[in-house]
């Protein structure tokens, strides 16, 4: 884990008023939920709870100089590499005994040798509130399938640590956590999968790699001449960032990615797109709308051209990160194979802004084999 988290704490405004709940199946034509080989209950496993501001435990980072970094100070390091704070705070530290190296306590002049280990102690600090509320949907003793918040970061960063979907996870399967299978935003809500045995964990990765799995979502975006169909294949790379280093962001020279967006629903100045993305890459749905000249309504770092607004400072005074929230983007459908050959299609109801005639207004329902519907 690298120090990226940044003493200024990165909030935005967030809500999960989405909710799900157990749908029972019904047998198709097939009877292909009669052969679901698992028992499909609502598990009641909430953890509950906005968890307010508190003090975590502190984090140690550590981390192997590599050959780059070969002659420089510790000092230079630290400045160069971890941009959200600055020279004269990292001195601190130095001064402080907070960063060892090899174990001990360098000057901030100390020049550094490839493959020496640096150890930043950070102390505890404030970590900001959260909703930690999350619902597992389906569990067996492969996979899990949650919904996760908007507002709910996943990994550790941009100010959180134990106010983070991986450590209520760890906290509740302490033995056996279950891992991540892919990633969603910090504002966006929806249906996430995660491994729960080694087997899984590499099946499922690769259906990933391999785009085997469909992965639909809900936005709203502004415009008035939005296409009733189009995709959008703007390649994502890395772009400079003052605090970060770098963001993710459309780049002529970044990776392939495919996005298939349908108008479900307009209004005077915005509309409500369905989107089905082909690739995973970060921030996708964010930075492909925004680069077909369509931003998601109330995201505050991707412009038109899918560029990051860096000189429009947020509510903290600093450029906008990909972890603010305020954008309106939820993972309403997801489809993959399990281990053992059976086909899961997962749905889970958008939240009020997202919702459509279709579903109703916050209708809250989920299934397995297909959508649910009161």
């Amino acid at each position: 884990m690298h120090p990226d988290i940044a003493p200024g704490f990165w909030l935005g405004a967030f809500t999960f008023q989405g909710y799900c709940k157990l749908a029972q199946p019904k047998l198709d034509a097939s009877g292909w939920n009669d052969a679901i080989p698992f028992r499909i209950q609502e598990l009641g496993n909430v953890l509950s709870n906005v968890k307010t501001e508190s003090v975590n435990s502190g984090w140690t980072y550590r981390e192997q100089v590599d050959r780059s970094a070969q002659g420089m100070t510790v000092l230079d390091y630290y400045t160069d590499r971890y941009r959200h704070s600055s020279r004269a705070e990292w001195q601190s530290r130095i001064q402080a005994g907070q960063i060892l190296l090899n174990g001990a306590a360098p000057t901030a002049e100390t020049h550094l040798l490839a493959g020496q280990w640096l150890t930043y102690q950070r102390p505890p600090w404030h970590e900001p509130e959260v909703p930690l509320s999350f619902k597992v949907l389906y569990e067996d003793a492969d996979l899990m399938v949650i919904a996760k918040p908007s507002g709910l970061p996943v990994l550790p960063g941009g100010g959180f640590l134990e106010h983070t979907l991986l450590w209520q996870l760890q906290q509740r399967y302490p033995q056996e956590t279950p891992t991540p299978i892919h990633r969603l935003g910090r504002g966006t809500s929806g249906l996430m999968l995660l491994a729960r045995s080694p087997h899984a964990r590499a099946f499922l990765s690769q259906q990933l790699r391999e785009r085997q799995m469909q992965k639909i979502y809900r936005t709203l975006a502004q415009g008035t001449s939005i296409p009733d169909r189009f995709t959008i294949t703007e390649p994502i790379g890395k772009q400079p960032h003052p605090v970060l280093g770098y963001v993710y962001a459309a780049h002529p020279q970044g990776a392939f990615a495919q996005s298939d967006c349908v108008v479900l629903r307009r209004d005077a100045e915005t509309a409500l797109l369905e989107v089905t993305i082909l690739t995973g890459r970060p921030h996708q749905i964010r930075i492909h709308l925004a680069a077909a000249g369509y931003p998601l309504v109330g995201d505050p770092l991707y412009a038109i051209g899918g560029i990051p607004m860096l000189d429009r400072p947020s509510e903290t005074a600093r450029p906008p990160v990909p972890g603010d929230c305020g954008y309106h983007l939820h993972a309403m459908q997801l489809s993959f194979t399990h281990p053992n050959g059976q086909p899961m299609t997962f749905t889970c109801s958008p939240p009020t802004e997202l919702g459509s005639r279709e579903w109703g207004v916050g209708s809250g329902e989920w299934g397995v084999g297909g959508k649910a519907k009161g």
